[in-house]
């Protein structure tokens, strides 16, 4: 896919880098030489420019993306400027960094494609790592409702799953469970690999330090959960 990349920051850099090394094609744009100098060689291609001026910006290739991501978080107001003057081009696909929000809130007016809160989410996911004592991956489906996927907590050690009722207790429900187990692969290395444990060996199958839960609920019902495994 082709990418358009609006601000060349931290977020927009690193961001710029990753979909390359994805084997993307990703256009940068930023009003600072010295950003557009240290990634100019790791992107196809990197462009100085304002994007708060409409004639520099008409200059980009708006229409012969596939998405532009709007990734200028520091500058409020450079961030609502350039997302309207985009709409007002007719880009058909936009995607645009909010940082707090107010900001998310305007941009919502926008009606673009999604709002990117990196921080908030990364701020987010720290909490629940720290409540729940082990790495947490997260996704957020709905207004109020979230998808995470984290180790299973040393607290539910040596319990069956079965025994386990997270709809009941804390209002969650357990989508699945995985479990490393040691293989070789074709060159005869050692490797760990994650298997997915059937529904049907819950009853069997005792929770072990390194199991993976993957839950969906509310907040109020990760809180919940929170509470019983730290107490």
């Amino acid at each position: 896919m082709r990418y358009l990349i609006i601000g060349l920051g931290i977020y927009g850099s690193n961001l710029a880098i990753d979909l390359t090394r994805m084997g993307h094609e990703v256009i940068g744009a930023d009003s600072d030489p010295a950003i557009v100098e240290s990634i100019k060689d790791s992107i196809s291609t990197a462009y100085i420019l304002d994007s708060l001026d409409e004639a520099s910006l008409s200059m980009l290739p708006l229409l012969n993306v596939d998405l532009v991501i709007v990734a200028i978080g520091e500058n409020f107001g450079a961030s609502v400027r350039t997302v309207a003057m985009l709409k007002k081009a007719g880009v058909p696909h936009i995607y645009a960094r909010a940082v707090d929000p107010l900001h998310y809130s305007i941009l919502e007016g926008f009606h673009v494609d999604r709002i990117i809160t990196p921080e908030q989410r990364a701020a987010r996911d720290l909490v629940w790592e720290m409540s729940l004592g082990t790495q947490v991956e997260s996704m957020q489906v709905a207004d109020d409702t979230y998808v995470l996927r984290f180790g299973a907590p040393a607290f539910f050690n040596g319990m069956r799953y079965s025994d386990i009722d997270f709809e009941h207790d804390y209002g969650l429900r357990l989508v699945s469970v995985s479990r490393y187990v040691d293989m070789t692969n074709a060159l005869s290395m050692a490797i760990r690999k994650a298997r997915i444990i059937p529904p049907e060996s819950y009853a069997t199958t005792k929770v072990a330090a390194g199991d993976v839960l993957t839950l969906v609920g509310t907040l109020k019902a990760y809180r919940s959960l929170c509470r019983m495994v730290s107490s």
